[in-house]
């Protein structure tokens, strides 16, 4: 395992330095890490309005359960049936207590909604930054290579010119040597 541990270390400090001698790589991979963070802060916001809804449902449901046993309620005391008043009195306890205990769950979270979607917030305007930065260093990067193709390119073509080897070149010089022969052989033949 140690020898595993020592090359997983290697690999991670190469990693590690071949991102800071290419920063426009690191800024992509930070830029497509906080887009996936992105989009699981609004798959889980989707899910927590899913399970919101549902809880406000369930609410409402729990809620005309209690109007209803409370109307039991009423009408089996006004009917001198304490035997089914009581137990359903106990039945309406039961009701509002899981009816609180999923307001509570529901507060709970709107609570976690608020703060995903905080968090969902500064994601997205973190990645915004990063991708400003990415396009300032795609810039510079795109820049330095135009500057460097640009002195490589002239540094080529004077080197070229100048390259006595070159078969053009030396076509070149022959007929300019000849040329200025002729004109020479001319003039001393008048």
């Amino acid at each position: 395992m140690g020898l595993f541990d020592d090359f997983s270390q290697f690999l991670e400090a190469r990693l590690d330095e071949f991102l800071r001698n290419n920063p426009h790589l690191e800024l992509q991979a930070l830029e497509e890490k906080l887009r996936d963070q992105e989009q699981e802060t609004r798959r889980l916001m989707a899910d927590l309005r899913l399970k919101e809804k549902q809880l406000q449902e369930e609410i409402l449901i729990t809620a005309q359960e209690i109007q209803r046993w409370h109307i039991r309620i009423e009408k089996a005391k006004a009917g001198g049936r304490m035997d089914l008043a009581e137990p359903a009195q106990a039945h309406e306890a039961a009701l509002l207590r899981e009816g609180n205990q999923k307001w509570g769950q529901m507060e709970m979270l709107k609570e976690r909604l608020k703060q995903t979607e905080t968090l969902q917030q500064k994601i997205q305007t973190r990645r915004q930054e990063v991708q400003t930065e990415l396009t300032q260093a795609q810039a510079a990067r795109a820049a330095q290579t135009e500057q460097r193709w640009a002195v490589n390119g002239w540094n080529q073509s004077t080197s070229y010119i100048h390259n006595s080897a070159d078969p053009l070149e030396q076509q070149f010089s022959r007929w300019e040597a000849q040329e200025e022969l002729e004109q020479m052989r001319r003039k001393m033949g008048k």
